[in-house]
């Protein structure tokens, strides 16, 4: 198994589930602080933020219908009445009867005035009736009333006025709650306009808009009830007027949607319509109430009008204030001041477009968030590092705005901030559980393994803990088994406090070379070392390694050799065996204690080289699986076909040498090259006289010098050049 695979054992599959039950709690924490900030309405003011951030980026890139068209009276319009025709505020009322007469000079579909006339004109009678007239001849007028809980002069629908032609009836039900919030708000309090305007217009409106808690206008109620009759808005009942005169229109409520004739009216849960504001502006096409004014006196008196009233054709006009003075300016979503007469336009151009915001259910936001919230815990918990930490937070930190944003593109307020704050919290919640069992685990891993591994095998274990697995992988390994010779008769000799610092002295110096190297020290056994390469860290070069190593302990042991002696009276010397083979390698013991170790043939034979060492004088032995694997890195002298106890198959040896020193003994290692051609061959006398003249300065030359006389007095019957191992 390679040691990128990915690791399936129970261990990792118990962190796993470990780190997904973590991440579950976090989310189910973090889900439940967001939905109680929500419920609370701790949110609702900055969620409506939010919502005007997307509305105004919305609106700039939308235009407003064109058949709503608004005739404002603005601050000029106030100073070309004082300035040229001597007028003051407020104005007679037979001056907005120019207004209406120029507007049904045009092929105009409705006309609404944002005003209320409750009290008789100051001008006399004649003032109010040539309004009215004006008003009765244009036929699609829209007056307007206002409707209070506590303002207001009567308390039932007056005798003289007309009832509205509207009915509304519920076909479904409204949802959970006792309340309809439709046709059980009633207005108890209402001021009505004079008779004039109350008599003459086709549709009686309500004028009255209601804020949000912040003071914004973001939503406009399409109908109220006051006495048991239903009352429109000014922009819904200027589209009833356009209607057939004389036809009474019944409004469906079906479910949390009002139905006006084929068009469809969303309500939230307070039986308000979200309204959707167009252009950067928040404003329709309008025209300045002085502009029509002197047009329809132009007319009058035959000349060029400063506007062509077929300007106005198939439009839906409402009149109303914008001067600041007049005290009708409002805050919409898009900016801080809008004629209220522009909120009304809005209701009336969603409606003719069909684009109203519907509100998103609950359990939708309910759902949306814990799933954001599951998702961002899970991903976040079981991610490791501090670089795929931040990425996620960049990651899943947007993952609400972008659905908020892309839920108002399809016509729907979709909550921003209850996710965005679910997620949020989910995600410091994981990156503290993260910390605090990272921190566990590291403090773990360090104690559990400081004293065998290398400090670079150790953060990868930190940085991926999964890698601690309880049963073990097959993977190749170049195993390395070190023994100091005599050492059991020196130990006798010296006192327990003498030998500790030895030891001490020289398995450090050791070790520090092995993890130099990035080996893994497997276990001590007294002044054995038992290390290996390639485990848990994948190294390609794990041979190359495993064979530096031995040759700069040696070194290492030789620098120290002098101080020892001086020390213990003896030179001290070392015995290196190491093979490179297939093992089982990881963490063996009880689920409770355990060591990372290794197992196999392989490790066994690493084992045997060791030792058979002293049957040829040497140090450092290594097997041909060893040497092979380290390509032209190392020189080597082979030293034998060796046969060692309980394995059948015989082992090819090598001495490894540094180049610069294998090339200064070059003369001595050849010629114990050409005598051990010799001894293969079974030329044993020729061999002996090969060995017999370098024997004084090579060890192994001296063994096989022996080996040779006594193959000789006792010729074997079948020869195959192995020398075969009596002992371990």
């Amino acid at each position: 198994m390679s040691a990128l695979q990915p690791d399936h054992t129970p261990r990792t599959a118990r962190v796993f589930t470990a780190a997904l039950l973590r991440g579950s709690i976090v989310a189910a924490i973090a889900a439940a602080c967001a939905l109680l900030l929500w419920f609370s309405g701790a949110l609702e003011t900055f969620e409506a933020r939010t919502w005007d951030a997307r509305a105004r980026f919305f609106a700039s890139r939308r235009e407003p219908d064109q058949r709503v068209v608004l005739i404002l009276l603005d601050q000029a319009s106030l100073d070309w009445a004082r300035d040229a025709m001597g007028l003051t505020w407020p104005w007679p009322r037979e001056v907005y009867s120019y207004l209406v007469n120029f507007v049904g000079r045009a092929n105009t579909e409705a006309l609404a005035f944002d005003v209320l006339y409750l009290e008789p004109s100051a001008f006399g009678v004649f003032d109010d009736q040539a309004f009215g007239t004006a008003i009765a001849q244009y036929e699609r007028f829209v007056g307007s009333a206002f409707f209070g809980q506590e303002t207001g002069t009567v308390l039932q629908w007056p005798l003289d006025v007309p009832l509205p032609r509207v009915e509304a009836v519920r076909t479904a039900a409204a949802g959970r709650g006792e309340r309809d919030p439709v046709l059980e708000y009633r207005y108890p309090r209402a001021a009505f306009p004079i008779p004039e305007v109350s008599q003459n217009s086709r549709v009686l409106s309500n004028v009255q808009l209601e804020p949000d808690s912040d003071g914004v206008y973001r939503r406009a109620r399409p109908i109220v009830m006051f006495d048991g009759q239903v009352v429109p808005s000014l922009g819904l009942a200027t589209w009833l007027a356009s209607l057939e005169a004389g036809s009474a229109l019944t409004l469906e409520l079906d479910g949390n949607t009002l139905r006006a004739g084929e068009h469809s009216i969303p309500l939230d849960a307070s039986g308000r319509v979200i309204l959707q504001f167009k252009n950067e502006r928040g404003r329709h096409r309008d025209f300045s109430a002085a502009a029509i004014l002197q047009s329809e006196i132009q007319l009058l008196s035959g000349e060029e009008p400063l506007v062509d009233p077929t300007e106005l054709d198939g439009a839906y006009v409402l009149f109303g204030f914008s001067a600041p003075g007049l005290f009708d300016l409002r805050t919409s979503p898009i900016t801080s001041l809008v004629p209220g007469v522009d909120v009304h336009a809005t209701l009336l151009e969603n409606l003719l477009s069909d684009d109203f915001i519907r509100p998103f259910p609950v359990w939708g936001a309910v759902a949306l968030t814990v799933l954001l919230v599951l998702a961002s815990a899970l991903i976040a918990t079981l991610i490791a590092g501090a670089g795929p930490t931040v990425v996620a937070y960049l990651v899943l930190l947007p993952v609400p705005t972008v659905a908020a944003f892309i839920g108002y593109h399809g016509g729907y307020w979709v909550p921003l901030l209850l996710p965005t704050v679910g997620v949020g919290l989910a995600l410091v919640g994981s990156s503290v559980a993260n910390y605090a069992t990272e921190g566990k685990q590291k403090r773990y891993i360090k104690n559990a393994f400081q004293q065998y591994l290398s400090p670079d095998v150790i953060e990868e274990l930190i940085q991926d803990p999964g890698r601690l697995r309880l049963g073990g992988e097959r993977r190749e390994l170049s195993i390395f088994f070190s023994d100091l010779q005599g050492f059991t008769s020196l130990s006798e000799g010296l006192s327990p406090e003498d030998l500790t610092a030895l030891l001490n002295e020289y398995l450090s110096a050791m070790t520090d070379i092995i993890h130099d190297e990035g080996g893994t020290v497997d276990k001590y056994e007294g002044d054995a070392i038992i290390a290996f390469w390639n485990a848990p860290l994948a190294q390609e070069d794990h041979a190359e390694r495993a064979v530096r190593a031995a040759l700069r302990c040696q070194q290492k042991l030789a620098e120290l050799r002098p101080v020892f002696a001086e020390r213990v009276g003896k030179e001290l010397f070392m015995r290196i065996g190491i093979n490179s083979g297939p093992a089982v390698v990881g963490n063996m013991g009880s689920r409770t204690r355990f060591d990372y170790t290794m197992l196999g043939d392989s490790v066994n034979l690493a084992a045997r080289l060791e030792g058979i060492n002293k049957q040829f004088g040497t140090y450092t032995m290594i097997s041909h699986a060893t040497l092979s694997r380290t390509g032209s890195l190392f020189a080597a002298r082979e030293l034998s076909r060796v046969a060692v106890v309980g394995r059948a198959e015989p082992v090819v040896v090598y001495e490894p040498f540094f180049p610069d020193e294998f090339e200064r003994e070059r003369p001595r290692l050849d010629a114990f090259r050409d005598g051990l051609q010799s001894y293969y061959a079974g030329n044993f006398a020729d061999a002996e006289a090969r060995f017999t003249r370098i024997s004084t300065q090579d060890p192994p030359a001296a063994h096989y010098l022996a080996r040779c006389r006594e193959l000789q007095e006792q010729p074997p019957l079948e020869w195959d050049g192995v020398w075969v191992m009596t002992s371990k």
